[in-house]
């Protein structure tokens, strides 16, 4: 059975990779929100966190696609630590060499995890990034598919250490 994980990205830049990577059939993500949702959310005093909330809840897992700019947005970091927080699973995959709709690929962003801590320890010492491998994005989308079921595995189960 497919695991349930919900995705962390930062919309206008990365939603068609995005869509590539949630569209991958060995898990079930969570369901975009449509442009009214958002709306109605970001308008609403207490609104993002609780669609926040509302799509995290039955995950499993949280998973960060990281593109040039993820790394240090304001909800970005709400989702890394709650996820954290609600003892989710959490991973970051870079996606920045899947092409978006007009064949453009971006450029590497940092690690979002690098600003948090667990104790003493860097989190991002703790919850694994893939760099996916490849020459096209075609490839890096297949490594992206081979790996990522294993990879929330994993990240579930480093998250049942902390």
């Amino acid at each position: 059975m497919a695991r349930k994980v919900f995705f962390s990205f930062h919309f206008v830049p990365d939603c068609q990779r995005a869509a590539q990577v949630r569209n991958i059939g060995v898990i079930e993500g969570n369901a975009p929100a449509s442009s009214n949702e958002w709306e109605t959310a970001k308008n609403t005093p207490g609104g993002i966190e609780r669609w926040i909330e509302n799509s995290m809840s039955g995950r499993s897992c949280a998973i960060v696609l990281i593109g040039a700019d993820t790394a240090g947005r304001k909800w970005i970091n709400y989702e890394i630590e709650k996820a954290w927080r609600d003892g989710r699973g959490l991973l970051g995959i870079h996606i920045h060499n899947l092409k978006n709709l007009d064949g453009d690929t971006s450029s590497k962003g940092n690690n979002p995890f690098a600003d948090f801590k667990i104790g003493t320890t860097p989190l991002s010492q703790v919850v694994k990034t893939y760099d996916p491998s490849g020459l096209t994005s075609k490839d890096v989308y297949g490594a992206i598919s081979d790996g990522i079921a294993a990879w929330i595995e994993e990240a579930i189960t480093i998250r049942g250490k902390y």
